[in-house]
């Protein structure tokens, strides 16, 4: 059941980000921090390690649905293969994790294209850090190739190759960025669907969620990331962090979201220039939008998205970055990174965090998919998970990393040290949920 497929991952986020994070710590080369200091990124455990080559002749295969780890130093230059059929849409989408305690620059990014056996790009799309925001943070940024009505280029099948390329300045920190990468799949269409992008849509933002706000801690990946619906959701965050969340989303629907830091403890009198920040990603890891960097003055702050549109299939074939990738149902992640100058600036924290998310709009049916849409669906339970309701499941998670360290601990005392100490640092940053 998909049920079991979403859900379990987010079941046992807890049992594996330990193993995980315990990987990190003992095996992760490049990943440049303080001693002590865990990932500032979980990595999903069923990663598959690969080494991108240099030329397209050695490139290895990226399978669909298959999720992968590799890392690019300064100026990096790294080839995967893909073999598509002509029917299937394919994603490929890679996220570049600097090591905490790094410098990065306005001009440092990462670039993912997709290209065909002539060398022509399908797709490519970057991210950077810009000049508000030059703290390491993870950058998140996908490339495609669509079998699309009337287009010459890309469409046959064969050999395709993922290309992702690092750049940056010379006053960067010269280490290796860790990446993850994703390839996801999208069933071809059993019958000519909208080649058009919709002409209008509701663009007013909807009245404040109302209710009783909720604790929420935030995941600290998009493995691990935690469920979100409609509703005022509370959490904290700590300076140098990066939150990560999920909402679901389905056809027809619309997503809000804003998000409030809180003002810092005492009287401090700094200033922070682009110190906090928010993106949202769709399904298939590509950037929809950021909201304004926000300069902080010990003050509390508030920023949010703009409107986009509803889901459709239909958005892909508009010209307007942001609300082209609004394209498919699915899970919707949130990142919210807190600047490490605050914790300079106003003491370490954490900081209250406030999360305000509405989707609007009924449900629509999902297009005439010739297979299963996997990752690009939502169902009954997704949505039950977000509304928060799962806090035997969230006991019974808990339980079973406790059982994991426990066991992978016997027989080797150093393990299980490492073990605990990342648990009860991954336990502080994500403590239970409160109500719901």
């Amino acid at each position: 059941m998909k049920w079991q497929r979403s859900r379990g991952r987010a079941a046992s986020a807890r049992t594996a980000a330990v193993g995980a994070a315990v990987c990190v710590l003992a095996a992760l080369p490049g990943q440049a921090r303080a001693d002590g200091e865990p990932s500032p990124y979980v990595f999903d455990p069923g990663a598959k390690r690969i080494s991108g080559a240099a030329t397209t002749s050695g490139a290895e295969q990226l399978d669909a649905d298959g999720t992968y780890r590799d890392s690019i130093e300064p100026g990096g230059t790294l080839i995967y293969r893909l073999n598509l059929d002509a029917r299937t849409n394919a994603y490929v989408s890679a996220v570049a994790v600097p090591g905490a305690a790094s410098t990065v620059a306005y001009g440092d990014k990462i670039k993912i294209s997709v290209q065909n056996s002539r060398g022509s790009d399908c797709s490519s799309n970057d991210a950077q850090f810009g000049t508000a925001s030059k703290y390491p943070r993870p950058l998140a940024a996908y490339a495609y190739r669509l079998v699309e009505k009337g287009a010459y280029s890309c469409q046959e099948a064969g050999p395709y190759y993922v290309v992702i390329e690092r750049t940056g300045e010379d006053t960067s920190t010269p280490e290796p960025w860790e990446l993850e990468i994703r390839h996801v799949s999208e069933p071809e269409l059993t019958s000519p669907g909208p080649s058009e992008a919709p002409s209008g849509w509701p663009s007013a933002s909807p009245d404040p969620v109302g209710g009783e706000s909720r604790a929420r801690a935030g995941g600290t990946g998009f493995y691990d990331a935690a469920e979100l619906g409609k509703g005022e959701w509370t959490a904290e965050i700590e300076p140098g962090a990066s939150l990560f969340y999920r909402v679901p989303v389905d056809w027809g629907q619309q997503i809000f979201a804003g998000a409030d830091l809180g003002s810092a403890a005492g009287s401090g009198s700094g200033f922070v220039s682009g110190a906090f920040s928010m993106a949202l990603y769709n399904p298939a890891r590509g950037l929809v939008d950021t909201s304004n960097s926000l300069s902080y003055n010990g003050k509390q702050k508030t920023t949010a998205l703009d409107a986009l549109p509803p889901v459709a299939y239909e958005n892909r074939f508009g010209s307007r970055t942001g609300d082209k990738e609004m394209r498919f149902a699915g899970w919707y992640y949130l990142r919210v990174s807190l600047s490490p100058e605050v914790g300079q600036e106003f003491g370490p924290g954490p900081y209250g965090l406030t999360l305000r998310v509405d989707v609007t709009g009924d449900p629509k049916g999902a297009p005439a998919y010739a297979g299963p849409a996997g990752d690009f669906s939502v169902d009954p339970d997704d949505r039950q998970a977000a509304t928060g309701d799962d806090t035997t499941r969230t006991a019974a998670a808990d339980n079973g990393t406790m059982t994991l360290v426990a066991a992978g601990g016997i027989g080797t005392g150093t393990v299980l040290v490492v073990g605990l100490g990342v648990w009860t640092l991954l336990a502080r940053r994500r403590a239970a949920p409160g109500p719901g």
